[in-house]
């Protein structure tokens, strides 16, 4: 049986201000791939996953995906609402609603498991990165995009993170990445952001 790509991309360049930010680019993402996105800053890496997420319309070329799980700079999370609330709303989003046990024991893994009835605001940086990680685990979407997710984790928290990225590679998912510092996922596989169009070299 064909395997079919979670995500096909043919030349596509994104614009921001009219300004286009990188050379196009074309690429097809199978299961199992993890693509570590890499570019110095400004170069349009969170750009290129708010286009592929579908929250930016500025671009040329084409893409074609499944739903995607998309976390960026902010998390969507609700300071007023528990750990436990936030990923219920979250699962709306997805159409499908959480059951309890399973949430506690994502949050169990996300080790946040003894904050899930506080609110989050009075959770640390690191704790609600946590919890973001939790709602990975509950998503039933198969591509995540993640913008510079080691932000604020410590390393027992990046230790868990390369753990559910590979994690979830392994049982048919896929994860395009922008960081700024590599993460040691088997079989990586780097798309790096040619900039020379936007420099006018």
């Amino acid at each position: 049986m064909t395997v079919q790509p979670l995500l096909d991309v043919n030349a596509l360049s994104c614009e921001r201000g009219g300004r286009r930010l990188f050379s196009p680019i074309s690429l097809s993402v199978f299961p199992g791939d993890y693509v570590e996105l890499v570019g110095a800053n400004g170069s349009g890496k969170s750009t290129l996953l708010r286009t592929l997420a579908g929250l930016h319309s500025q671009f040329a070329g084409e893409y074609r995906s499944k739903d995607a799980l998309y976390q960026g700079h902010r998390l969507g999370l609700d300071g007023l609402l528990t750990p436990l609330e936030n990923l219920a709303w979250l699962a709306g989003l997805e159409d499908h609603t959480l059951d309890h046990d399973i949430t506690l024991n994502a949050l169990d893994r996300a080790g946040v498991l003894t904050k899930a009835y506080s609110p989050c605001s009075a959770m640390s940086a690191g704790q609600q990165r946590r919890v973001a990680m939790a709602r990975w685990l509950l998503s039933s979407r198969k591509l995540w995009l993640l913008d510079e997710p080691l932000t604020a984790l410590d390393a027992s928290a990046q230790d868990l993170l390369r753990y559910v990225i590979a994690e979830h590679c392994a049982t048919g998912g896929a994860v395009i990445c922008a960081t700024h510092h590599a993460i040691a996922i088997d079989g990586k596989s780097e798309l790096r952001l040619d900039t020379s169009i936007a420099e006018g070299r």
